[in-house]
């Protein structure tokens, strides 16, 4: 994702400053962060050919029967920029879908939504048998996105400054603009929403129903 938006509230800018970041969260950016460095000391991280053959998505390869890469490709971006993108995104919106869906679901959430969105591009490319290397926390980030999209609904339609329509707003704006440009998996990213939004809908419900 080339893009980024993000809550820039107080309450989000001081748990960052304060370190009071969900642990789940903040190791998954430190795990994208660290991948990310480790493949740039070893190798070019816009070379596409590279980063395929340390685990990027290939559908050709996924058919084959190399199923890691629809998670490893997760972990790996395409210089530091996309990571970037995709990092400060994840730090302000992560932490809060963490905070209100609990750990483990906000785990199953990321990488559900994110291997949704990873099979959902890989579908299209098998039917238009256009195939492309890719990689990014795109997909899962987007999961996040839709997982705070249902989390604002069953609260009333706002959560620290944040309200629905924003976020809609978000996903919206970044779909149009990952279309006019090249190199992004749009239906990654449309896929990771929808998968976020049905995981949180299920596990987030689950968990007011144990509480009620």
């Amino acid at each position: 994702m080339q893009d980024y938006y993000g809550d820039n509230s107080p309450d989000a800018l001081e748990r960052i400053f304060q370190g009071k970041l969900n642990w789940i969260n903040l190791s998954l950016v430190a795990m994208n962060i660290i991948v990310f460095v480790i493949a740039e000391i070893c190798g070019d991280t816009e070379d596409a050919l590279y980063m395929l053959k340390i685990g990027a998505a290939y559908t050709p390869n996924i058919l084959d029967g190399q199923w890691y890469r629809l998670v490893t490709c997760m972990f790996l971006h395409f210089g530091v920029e996309h990571l970037a993108n995709n990092i400060i995104l994840l730090l302000f919106l992560g932490d809060m879908l963490e905070e209100y869906v609990g750990k483990w679901r906000y785990l199953f959430i990321y990488f559900g939504g994110g291997v949704i969105g990873n099979i959902a591009s890989m579908l299209i490319e098998i039917r238009s048998a256009d195939m492309a290397i890719s990689a990014g926390a795109s997909g899962a980030v987007f999961a996040v996105i839709g997982g705070i999209l249902v989390v604002l609904l069953k609260n009333k339609d706002r959560i620290q400054d944040i309200s629905a329509s924003r976020v809609l707003l978000v996903i919206v704006l970044s779909v149009y603009h990952g279309f006019q440009r090249a190199g992004v998996d749009n239906i990654a990213h449309i896929g990771g929403v929808l998968g976020g939004i049905i995981l949180t809908a299920i596990l987030y419900r689950a968990r007011l129903n144990t509480h009620n």
